[in-house]
């Protein structure tokens, strides 16, 4: 780690999520975007223009010339390990965007790349810090909630052929890792395994492509994932709806009945007492036209642990070991779907 007390950051992916970094660092103190990279040359320099840096086509030219403390890795799927280990490997911390990886391995190839460096790898996983998440995790941390028994993930998003057609990567399992369960899902998955906080039992689930003609992923899935202590989810994700409507998760516990819808959450006690969290106005920043609605405001609240942690030199709250916690489960939902088999955990 640098002993200067400005981090310097460079980010690799100008495109659709890059204003919720970018705009999250520019609200950071001690930060400072120092380079962008994208290979539409074109729009790096657009990035670099409005945040006042550096702009690279080559992201092993921005790693070299550069003398960066961290690279933020907006890119496909499939490219964030190797970018990932790329950085570590050259003493810069990384925080990815989701997913840590596609296939498991990976995602140990670069915990063991940043343990290796003695970096620090952070992956974005931003609803955990939404209101009505927060919320709940407290009153399951103070055991008010009792004993979790199920829950239920309905996730109806809109992804029309549109989406797809524009992309070069998207909607190809090689580059995407599969649909609407890795891509969309994924953040809602995991809110609920950190919540549950227990080794998993077995997945058992199907996929299919109902909706959409040429694209090669899910827009389909549906199943249940159990884990070692009684607790299950059982969820129903697609893709193909005519909006995209706000997630909603039910949580069954001993002592209440929670509700979360999109980032905001009610749980109603058996005694009638309730509790209620939501986004307040002026609590988050704002990100500008870029953002869309379904991926609230969380980054900057994960993005600014990332940094303290590197002041502090403790690991992020999101760190690659949690990333892959539910990306193991995302792996095996697949695996259950391809093979029809039910798949168990150690």
């Amino acid at each position: 780690m640098k002993d200067s007390k400005l981090f310097k950051a460079g980010i690799v992916g100008c495109g659709t999520i890059f204003p919720m970094h970018a705009e999250s660092l520019t609200n950071t103190p001690g930060v400072k975007i120092s380079a962008v990279c994208d290979i539409k040359a074109a729009r790096a320099r657009k990035a670099a223009k409005k945040y006042n840096c550096r702009p690279y086509s080559d992201y092993q030219e921005m790693l070299c010339k550069e003398n960066l403390d961290v690279v933020h890795v907006l890119t496909p799927h499939y490219l964030h390990p190797s970018m990932s280990i790329q950085a570590l490997n050259k003493k810069i911390n990384v925080l990815t965007e989701k997913p840590v990886s596609i296939d498991p391995d990976d995602a140990r190839k670069m915990i063991a790349a940043a343990k290796k460096n003695n970096m620090k790898l952070g992956v974005i996983l931003q609803n955990r810090y939404n209101p009505g998440s927060q919320l709940v995790k407290k009153n399951i941390l103070n055991n008010k909630l009792g004993r979790i028994k199920s829950a239920k993930l309905v996730l109806s998003y809109s992804k029309p052929d549109s989406y797809y057609r524009k992309s070069d990567w998207k909607g190809r399992f090689k580059l995407e890792g599969g649909g609407v369960l890795i891509d969309q899902a994924i953040h809602f998955v995991d809110v609920l395994v950190w919540l549950i906080n227990d080794k998993v039992d077995f997945v058992e689930a199907n996929t299919a492509r109902r909706m959409h003609k040429f694209i090669e992923v899910e827009d389909l899935a549906e199943g249940v994932i159990k884990f070692k202590k009684g607790a299950y989810v059982c969820f129903y994700l697609i893709n193909f709806y005519s909006y995209d409507a706000d997630p909603e998760i039910e949580i069954d516990c001993q002592n209440a009945r929670v509700r979360m819808v999109k980032d905001s959450a009610r749980i109603g006690f058996y005694d009638g007492k309730i509790l209620e969290a939501k986004p307040m106005p002026g609590q988050y920043i704002d990100y500008g036209k870029g953002r869309r609605d379904y991926w609230g405001y969380c980054h900057w609240i994960q993005i600014k642990d990332f940094y303290q942690a590197l002041k502090e030199n403790r690991q992020p709250q999101i760190n690659g070991l949690e990333a892959l916690k539910t990306q193991e489960i995302i792996w095996n939902i697949y695996k259950s779907a391809r093979t029809g088999k039910r798949i168990y955990f150690n």
